[in-house]
């Protein structure tokens, strides 16, 4: 027999070194377009990041070796043109020479892959605007970093496009990410990508999502100005496109080959397409949804791998069948790491197919070993329990956790049957009951009725909040509204508690909120647990972050005294609340610090990257000084003095003091235009006496920070309704009475500018110039659909915690 393989790399190496282990006697011949048969396509970034320091080990295979190995006949740089079915024979040309042949084959297999977008955008097109699909390309990437540039623009955030992004910080490139949707990793839903989100601008990142580019322009000196869709121009010395990939297939389309509306090769599950003698695999092929039992495309190496084995049998006489793909993915991304398997649940809604789902958000390996870190995992699964998908983002851990779920999702695996998994155990790997057991537990307990959840986003409006968590833990933050009863005290409290409301319970992680949810449902009330607790709630509901990014940090080190100098004082006791999730280390430093006396040093290691924002202003709030904190490879370390006074002889303190300022707190909670110009008057009137003043925008209060004249901006239906109906900006304002349609605030306006009193955009202008700092409520942005841009400028964002630290430190706090 005379096979004839077109296309290498993943698939077709696989399948032309498996045809020579089935059959010694067969006549085979590999054609490659590239100059490189078989390499590790997956592995270009990191060579560029130099994580990877040896080009040569991304060669898996070369022409030689496959000769010597397999007497196969391999032949590079040649690019088959076409497929003459009736003469079974293939026309050939030699990419270096332009030879031109043709070959003739007994059977043929197609692995011809496929091939990065360049979207249809004023000058993608440019030669010198990059991609990352090949050596070559690497190799291009790599001689445009060493030849001095500092930036760069990638364009698409799928796998591709975050991992170069990461190796590129890593060489010190500074680098813009450009994605037209609104979040990092398509394969995830948008909760479960916002850790990577988070990561990635900790490191520096400038993240441009639900953004896209319009226009790559290269100048003069070659470099470029990339202009996006919100109008801002960013310039850069490089851009790389990572925008999507498209198969393949115009080889077989013009061979008469059926192919579906994707452009992919439809084959059956002997991989045989519409010629019995031609066969395909790799990216190029329509493959069956494990899951679902529909046809999709997965251009993932490892079920190219699978399919080369399968069809190379399969061209020797066998039927062996390929089953179908279920998309398992991983990446890493700077000390994360991202996975997902099976069924997303935006496809679910997309496809209109009943699901149910959970989060959970267990250690990576028990809480008692060091070095643990929180899983946050989102399983998927229908009324019958049948899992469909599931996603997890983490440290250490997310792989074999993603490996046991796809296993799962594979065999038909049932809930009981994650429960009854005996799985390896030991502190440093995982805990008795591992996550995946717990999966188990949680799925059951949904499925039975004995627990019922309520997710983040679908809060009812007028639901009872309960937050179950101890006191210290919420100072860290909690859900605006809620009310916060801990878990130990929950019997001694029903009568506080409403039987007319449903109550919404909440933890940390879930586990307490699911015990409450018990306590409180066999007492008669109408209860349900946030799933994944408040944690997972703010992947939902991200606030904006007071934790200085790893390049603030780098700026910083001049400034700051290292932890081992010298001269900072003696530590009287150490902790490693490394494991422990915000506010576990927090919770952990409360504890600890009540054993030392006052002037005494603590000092704390964490690995929850929350922990850095949240010490400082912890301290804040006690009255404890943070003598020093930082961040190294994901690991917080800070030095906190015990009710002291800095030296400022021997230390460098990162916290602002409590000095002896007067300082004065707002809570303007409305937008009628009376209150918000008593706001002002008072505000700007404090200021003068010296005090430091902040306005805290809040709920309706929020309307008078927004802009008369906002940009068109994306937003789903209920957001268009509240900016509809609610004032836009100052100047909308009316009376909170005598408004009289109108008229009232007219005569209003007009006696403020009769008698020569300031307009409330004026006055504003006035208590901002004297130093008022303007906060805003970020979980109020939220629920009305108020985004950044559409305030005026100079405006923070904050969340409740801000706020109670600002209070804590002030000597009025006024509510309006």
């Amino acid at each position: 027999m005379k096979l004839i393989i077109v296309g290498g790399v993943a698939g077709g190496a696989s399948a032309a070194a498996r045809a020579r282990r089935v059959n010694e006697d067969a006549e085979i011949i590999m054609f490659e377009r590239g100059e490189y048969v078989s390499f590790a396509n997956c592995g270009l970034p990191y060579h560029i990041g130099k994580v990877i320091p040896e080009r040569e080990s991304l060669l898996v295979m070369t022409p030689e070796k496959l000769k010597g190995r397999a007497n196969i006949d391999v032949r590079i740089n040649s690019k088959v043109t076409s497929i003459d079915r009736k003469k079974k024979t293939v026309s050939v040309t030699n990419n270096k020479t332009g030879e031109k042949y043709t070959e003739s084959y007994d059977k043929l297999i197609l692995s011809t892959g496929s091939s990065p977008l360049r979207p249809p955008i004023p000058g993608a097109d440019d030669p010198d605007v990059m991609i990352l699909w090949t050596i070559p390309d690497m190799d291009k990437i790599i001689e445009k970093v060493q030849s001095g540039a500092k930036s760069a623009v990638v364009i698409g955030a799928g796998f591709i496009g975050v991992e170069v992004v990461e190796n590129l910080v890593e060489l010190g490139l500074k680098t813009t990410l450009v994605e037209m949707l609104p979040q990092v990793l398509p394969p995830l839903d948008k909760e479960m990508a916002q850790p990577i989100s988070e990561i990635m601008e900790f490191h520096g990142v400038n993240l441009n999502l639900n953004n896209g580019v319009t226009e790559i322009k290269k100048n003069k000196d070659n470099s470029f100005s990339v202009k996006l869709k919100t109008g801002e121009t960013v310039e850069t010395d490089m851009v790389i496109m990572s925008a999507g990939i498209r198969p393949n297939s115009e080889l077989a389309k013009d061979a008469g080959l059926k192919l579906n509306k994707r452009g992919g090769i439809v084959v059956n599950k002997q991989l045989q397409t519409n010629d019995t003698d031609i066969y395909a695999i790799g990216d190029v092929i329509e493959v069956n949804d494990l899951v679902l039992d529909e046809p999709t495309m997965v251009p993932l190496a490892g079920p190219a791998n699978k399919q080369g084995r399968i069809v190379a049998d399969n061209v020797f006489g066998k039927k062996l069948e390929y089953k179908g793909s279920q998309g398992t993915s991983i990446c890493k991304i700077f000390e994360k790491t991202a996975a997902a398997t099976g069924i997303n649940e935006k496809r679910l809604k997309k496809e209109g197919i009943d699901y149910h789902k959970f989060y959970f958000t267990p250690n990576s390996h028990a809480s008692y070993y060091p070095g643990g870190y929180m899983l946050f995992i989102k399983v998927l699964f229908d009324k019958s329990g049948k899992i469909l998908g599931a996603q997890i983002t983490g440290n250490d851990g997310v792989d074999k956790r993603i490996d046991l779920l796809a296993t799962a999702i594979r065999k038909g695996l049932t809930f009981d049957d994650l429960e009854e998994l005996e799985l390896a155990y030991a502190p440093p790997y995982g805990a008795a009951k591992d996550p995946i057991n717990f999966a188990g537990f949680v799925g059951n307990n949904i499925l039975s009725g004995s627990s019922q959840v309520v997710y983040p986003d679908e809060i009812p409006e007028n639901a009872y909040l309960l937050d179950i968590r101890e006191p210290d833990e919420v100072l860290c933050g909690t859900i605006d509204g809620s009310v916060n009863i801990p878990l130990g005290k929950l019997r001694d409290s029903f009568d506080k508690l409403p039987k007319d409301k449903e109550i919404i319970v909440f933890c940390k992680v879930g586990a307490r909120g699911y015990l409450a949810e018990l306590i409180l449902r066999a007492n008669g009330f109408n209860v349900k647990n946030i799933s994944g607790g408040y944690e997972t709630w703010k992947l939902f509901y991200p606030g904006p972050s007071n934790c200085p990014t790893m390049v603030e940090q780098e700026t910083e080190k001049a400034q700051t005294v290292a932890l081992n100098s010298p001269k900072m004082p003696k530590v009287t006791l150490e902790i490693n609340a490394c494991g422990l999730q915000c506010p576990g280390p927090i919770v952990k430093v409360k504890e600890n610090i009540e054993k030392i006396n006052n002037g005494e040093v603590l000092y704390v290691k964490a690995s929850d990257a929350g922990f850095l924002n949240d010490i400082p202003a912890w301290c804040n709030a006690t009255g404890h000084t943070l003598v020093n904190v930082k961040s190294e490879r994901g690991v917080v370390e800070a030095l906190i003095q015990k009710g002291a006074e800095k030296n400022t002889d021997s230390m460098t303190a990162i916290t602002k003091e409590v000095d002896g300022k007067k300082r004065t707190t707002i809570v303007l909670f409305s937008n009628d235009l009376d209150k918000a110009l008593a706001a002002m008057i008072i505000a700007s009137g404090f200021a003068t006496l010296g005090h430091e003043v902040t306005i805290f925008f809040t709920f309706w209060g929020i309307n008078v920070l927004r802009k008369n004249n906002p940009p068109r901006l994306k937003k789903d239906l209920l957001s268009r309704m509240f900016g509809f109906m609610m004032p836009r900006g100052a100047k909308k304002l009316a009376l909170s009475k005598m408004h009289m349609m109108g008229m009232g605030t007219g005569m209003m306006k007009h006696v403020m500018k009769t008698k020569n009193i300031n307009s409330l955009p004026e006055l504003m202008k006035q208590a901002q110039e004297l130093g008022v700092k303007f906060l805003i409520c970020e979980m109020a942005m939220n629920m009305m659909g108020i985004q950044e841009d559409e305030v005026i400028d100079g405006v923070e964002r904050a969340g409740v915690a801000n706020f109670a630290a600002l209070s804590e430190k002030s000597t009025t706090t006024l509510f309006i």
